[in-house]
């Protein structure tokens, strides 16, 4: 019998604003993680992978709203959930990472006493053994003299230290699911692969499941089991990250890969992808990517203008929203009235 999914997202749709002019930031979205697995979500800037991050959690503040579908967490549904067991969840059961530490980082608080607290409000430790545990916890991730840190305040240590603290942070209570997104962004390349070396350690040790939230390839390339990318809200391709970067089958996907630099490659001019990423807030009646897509000449321009693509299955287990892959059978059917 197959495993039960950890994380299983539903017809997820979160918007902002209401009526005509909505944003559908999140537009549809099925996907689901397993436990210890490492999904990988990228796309461009505006694509809606912060936001799909943040609806896993229920951090999406007015005017913003988690308009449709389920997050199933264990089998339990984290959008219906009451406060308290809300408030149990995080942190506990799934922890996030987010963009810019150092300004998620209290300023007047220092480090050692921002790890324990979630140890000693939601842990059960007392000040001491919290306090004990916070040290371990910084040594663990790598930062030099745990001691002396753990006094220190964020503005007296480094980006990547200040990364390292919040890596420690979420990964105190010994989550099972852990959201990171863009955990290296405004970090030099050597960092970056020191943050990302100590997320897949820890997360092994741990047996914690981890979405990586990125816009970096070479990133998911480095991390990931599967890779689910973005456009305009949507997945349009979720696959093995071996298939994905072998044969991508969506024109987008393809299109990421193109523009990425390869090590040790004499380009001279990377290959951008034309065009820019639609206006949300309108209806958009066929492909979001059509507009940009080189490949619509062999889809059938018509139907990609006109026609919002299902998702396909080129192979078990690798869905494609796109009409090139008209061929293989659908995943779903294409609700009514998509837009």
């Amino acid at each position: 019998m197959p495993e039960a999914p950890l994380l299983e997202l539903r017809g997820l749709r979160t918007q902002f604003g209401e009526g005509a002019g909505a944003v559908r930031a999140v537009n549809g979205v099925d996907l689901s993680l397993r436990a210890g697995e490492v999904l990988g979500i990228v796309g461009e800037s505006g694509c809606g992978k912060t936001v799909l991050a943040l609806s896993i959690l229920r951090l999406i503040d007015p005017p913003g709203r988690i308009a449709a579908g389920q997050v199933l967490f264990d089998g339990q549904d984290v959008l219906a959930m009451p406060p308290r067991a809300l408030t149990a969840l995080r942190g506990r059961d799934i922890a996030m990472i987010f963009q810019q530490p150092k300004a998620s980082l209290d300023p007047v608080m220092r480090i050692g006493a921002q790890i324990a607290e979630p140890l000693r409000l939601r842990g059960g430790r007392g000040r001491k053994a919290a306090w004990r545990e916070a040290v371990e916890l910084l040594a663990a991730v790598g930062l030099p003299n745990p001691d002396e840190k753990a006094r220190a305040y964020p503005h007296e240590i480094s980006g990547g230290q200040a990364q390292r603290v919040m890596i420690a942070i979420a990964l105190a209570l010994r989550p099972r699911l852990l959201i990171a997104d863009e955990p290296t962004t405004a970090l030099d390349v050597t960092v970056q692969a020191q943050i990302l070396d100590l997320l897949r350690e820890r997360c092994r040790a741990l047996g914690t499941a981890l979405i990586l939230v990125t816009h970096d390839i070479g990133v998911i390339a480095q991390m990931a089991d599967r890779v689910a990318v973005m456009y305009a809200g949507r997945v349009v391709e979720n696959a093995p990250v071996a298939e994905i970067l072998s044969r991508p089958a969506h024109p987008y996907t393809q299109g990421l890969l193109r523009s990425a630099p390869v090590m040790g490659a004499v380009q001279a001019r990377l290959r951008e992808i034309p065009g820019g990423i639609p206006d949300l807030g309108r209806p958009i009646p066929g492909c979001a990517f059509a507009p940009r897509c080189t490949s619509r000449a062999e889809a059938g321009p018509e139907r990609c203008d006109r026609q919002a693509p299902p998702s396909f299955l080129p192979q078990p287990g690798w869905q494609a929203r796109c009409w090139l892959q008209a061929g293989a059978p659908a995943a779903e059917p294409l609700p009514e009235g998509w837009s």
